[in-house]
């Protein structure tokens, strides 16, 4: 039989839904402490990169004269700054968020 007023059935009820989520939650997280491994056990994890990432981590690939002009101008205070322009993309990354 359906309560008219909360449109929940008198079977169903939502008190017993949310301890039936919130034993899920702790039965989640009891299985994920169980998974996860101490920290001792990361101590001998090695990252290997191959030879093409070591090579462009070696030489970046942009013009690092034109950054470092571009820092220069920064600390000296005459890099031009659009304000409008870079409120505009920020509400632009906010967007795809």
């Amino acid at each position: 039989m359906a309560d008219f007023i909360s449109s929940v059935s008198r079977g169903n009820r939502p008190d017993l839904a949310i301890d039936n989520r919130s034993k899920k939650v702790e039965e989640n997280q009891k299985e994920a402490a169980r998974t996860l491994r101490p920290e001792e056990d990361f101590r001998d994890d090695r990252v290997e990169l191959s030879g093409v990432q070591e090579k462009a981590m070696a030489a970046p690939d942009f013009d690092s004269e034109k950054v470092e002009r571009i820092k220069q101008a920064i600390r000296e205070g005459n890099y031009p700054l659009d304000s409008r322009r870079i409120a505009e993309n920020f509400m632009a990354l906010e967007r795809m968020i």
